[in-house]
C-alpha cells in the first residue's frame, strides 16, 4: 500500500497485516501518487467538453470511463519503484 505522507493522513500507529507491504513516498509529491496520473488522463479526455448541466457533463464521465480499459489503467497507475520496492530483497 503506497502512503503520500500528507499531513491530513497521518496517523499515531498503523496496524497492518502481514499481507500489506506499506511504501511512504516523500511529502508533496502528487507526480508519485498513481491516481494523480488517472485524474489527468480521465481531464484530459474532457478538456474541451462544454456541458451546459451537471446531467450533461456526468453523462460525458460516465462515457469517458466506459472507454478506458484495465490496461489503460494499468499502464497509467503502475510505477516500476512500486514494484521494485515489493519485490527486493529488502521487503
Amino acid at each position: 500500500m503506497q502512503f503520500d505522507q500528507g499531513s491530513f493522513h497521518r496517523i499515531k500507529t498503523l496496524d497492518c497485516p502481514e499481507n500489506i507491504i506499506p511504501i511512504f513516498q516523500p511529502p508533496h509529491s502528487p507526480e508519485l501518487n498513481p491516481i494523480e496520473r488517472f485524474w489527468e488522463f480521465l481531464k484530459s479526455k474532457l478538456r474541451w467538453q462544454n456541458c451546459k448541466t451537471l446531467a450533461q457533463l456526468r453523462q460525458k464521465l460516465a462515457e469517458a470511463l466506459e472507454t478506458i480499459t484495465p490496461e489503460a489503467i494499468v499502464s497509467l497507475t503502475s510505477y516500476d519503484f512500486i514494484l521494485e520496492a515489493l519485490f527486493s530483497p529488502a521487503s
